[in-house]
C-alpha cells in the first residue's frame, strides 16, 4: 500500500489450495490491520485489489511449474512473491524456474519462503536455508511468539501435553525444529563462508581427487584440517560432469602453485599416471577392509564440518543430503550408500592418514619410518602426504573462488 508501483503474487504447488489458505490469510491480515475498506475481493479471478491506485495481489498454483507466465500490470510491476508451504514444491530447481519466468520487470523484489521445517535433515528445503546468500533473511518463530488469542487456549493445551509425552515430536511440531529421522550421516557440517583471512592463517592444506567423467562427476577438493581442535574446512572445490584428465591437469596445476601432492583413487592408475605425466603430484591412495566406512566414521567423529558454501557449493550439497538408505521393512540399512558423494570420497582420500589411523585405532603422529605407504617420486620437493604442504603465496590473490 505505501509502494504505489508495487504488485504482489501468493504462491502454493496445488492450485486448488489458494482458496483456503493463502487467500483467506491475505483476507484475515486486512482485516486485522483495518484497512478492509480500501481493498475489494474476487473469487473470479482470485485477486485482491487495492482500489485507491488498482494494485492487485495475485494467487497462482504451480501444478505445472512450466505453464507459468510473467504477469503485466496495469500500473507497476510484481514486486512481492509469497511462496507457502514452500517445502511442497520440488526443490530448489524448481523455485529457481519459476521465479525466472515471474521476477522481471523491476529493478527491486521481495520474496518470502514460509514452511513449517520437515524433519529430516536431508529435506531440500532445510538444507536450503543452511547455505549462505548475502541477500537472505532466515526468520524463526513459533506459536509463543504470536498472541494467545490468536491461537486459542485448547491449541496451547495441546502444545503442552505433547511437550509432557513426547518432548522430541513438540520440537519439531511446535517448535519447528529439525529433529531428524535418524538417517542423517554428517550431523557436525557448518555451512559458512570462509575468509581469505582464514585461509591465509591454514598452516596445513589437503588435497584429494575423485575421478569421474560420464555419469559421475569428478571432484576435487582442498581443505585444511585442525588436529588439535578436531575441525575440517574446506574451501575450494572442482566438480563437474564431462570434465576430462586434462581438463583436470590445467586447473590444479592453476590452484596447485607449489605443486604440493594430491591424493587420489587407487582405482584409477590409468588416470593417475596420466596426470603425473602431465607434471603433477598425484598419489594413489591406501585402501583396507572397510576403508569406506571407517572413512565416514572419521567425518563424523570431528568437532565440525565446515564448508564454504559459496566456494564449495556441491560439496555443501553432498554432505548435508548424505543420508542412510532404508530396506523394504523401513529400516535403515548398515552400510553408508554408495551414490552423491564424490565429494565425500575426495575428502576421504585427502585425509587418507587420519582415516586410517582411525580405523587402526591410532590417533599419533606418524614417524618418518611409517611413510611407506605415501611415498611418491615428486621431481619439485616439498610434497608431503602427513602435512599436504602450506598454503601457497599467490594462492589467495589468483581468486579460486
Amino acid at each position: 500500500m505505501k509502494d504505489k508501483n508495487a504488485n504482489g503474487c501468493a504462491l502454493r504447488k496445488v492450485k486448488d489450495t489458494l482458496r483456503d489458505s493463502v487467500y483467506e490469510q491475505l483476507q484475515w491480515a486486512i482485516e486485522v490491520l483495518g484497512v478492509a475498506e480500501f481493498w475489494h475481493y474476487s473469487i473470479s479471478p482470485l485477486a485482491l485489489t487495492y482500489i485507491p491506485t488498482g494494485q492487485k495481489i495475485l494467487f497462482r498454483g504451480a501444478d505445472n511449474p512450466k505453464k507459468l507466465k510473467s504477469f503485466t500490470f496495469k500500473r507497476g510491476y510484481c514486486k512481492f512473491f509469497w511462496y507457502e508451504e514452500v517445502d511442497e514444491f520440488n526443490g530448489a530447481e524448481e523455485i529457481r524456474m519459476i521465479n525466472q519466468t515471474l521476477l522481471r520487470g523491476g529493478s527491486d523484489f521481495v520474496v518470502f519462503y514460509t514452511y513449517n521445517p520437515p524433519k529430516s535433515q536431508v529435506n531440500w528445503v532445510n538444507a536450503e536455508v543452511q547455505l549462505t546468500r548475502p541477500d537472505r533473511l532466515v526468520h524463526h518463530s513459533d506459536y509463543r511468539n504470536v498472541p494467545r488469542e490468536w491461537l486459542g487456549e485448547q491449541f496451547i493445551a495441546e502444545a503442552e501435553h505433547l511437550k509432557e509425552v513426547n518432548e522430541p515430536s513438540y520440537n519439531h511440531e511446535y517448535l519447528g525444529e529439525v529433529t531428524g529421522t535418524g538417517g542423517e550421516v554428517f550431523g557436525n557440517v557448518q555451512c559458512r563462508p570462509i575468509s581469505d583471512d582464514e585461509i591465509r592463517e591454514f598452516e596445513v592444506i589437503r588435497r584429494g581427487l575423485d575421478f569421474g567423467y560420464a555419469v559421475d562427476p569428478l571432484s576435487y577438493l582442498v581443505c585444511s584440517y585442525n588436529r588439535k581442535y578436531q575441525r575440517l574446512f574446506i574451501f575450494h572445490e572442482f566438480y563437474g560432469v564431462g570434465i576430462s584428465n586434462h581438463s583436470a591437469y590445467l586447473h590444479i596445476q592453476n590452484e596447485n602453485f607449489d605443486n604440493d601432492l594430491v591424493l587420489a583413487d587407487c582405482a584409477e592408475p590409468k588416470s593417475i599416471n596420466e596426470l603425473n605425466q602431465y607434471g603433477l603430484s598425484v598419489a594413489p591412495v591406501k585402501k583396507g577392509p572397510d576403508s569406506v566406512e571407517f572413512g565416514v566414521k572419521f567425518l563424523q567423529s570431528l568437532e565440525a564440518i565446515i564448508i564454504d558454501d559459496e566456494r564449495c557449493p556441491n560439496t555443501a550439497r553432498e554432505f548435508m543430503n548424505y543420508e542412510l538408505e532404508k530396506d523394504g521393512q523401513g529400516n535403515f540399512k548398515a552400510k553408508f550408500p554408495d551414490k552423491n558423494n564424490h565429494s565425500i570420497d575426495a575428502i576421504r582420500y585427502a585425509l587418507n592418514y587420519e582415516c586410517m589411523q582411525f580405523m587402526s585405532g591410532v590417533e599419533k603422529k606418524p614417524e618418518k619410518e611409517n611413510k611407506e605407504w605415501f611415498k611418491h617420486d615428486k621431481k619439485d620437493s616439498g610434497a608431503n602426504a602427513y602435512t599436504g604442504g602450506k598454503i601457497p603465496n599467490g594462492y589467495i590473490n589468483y581468486g579460486i573462488h
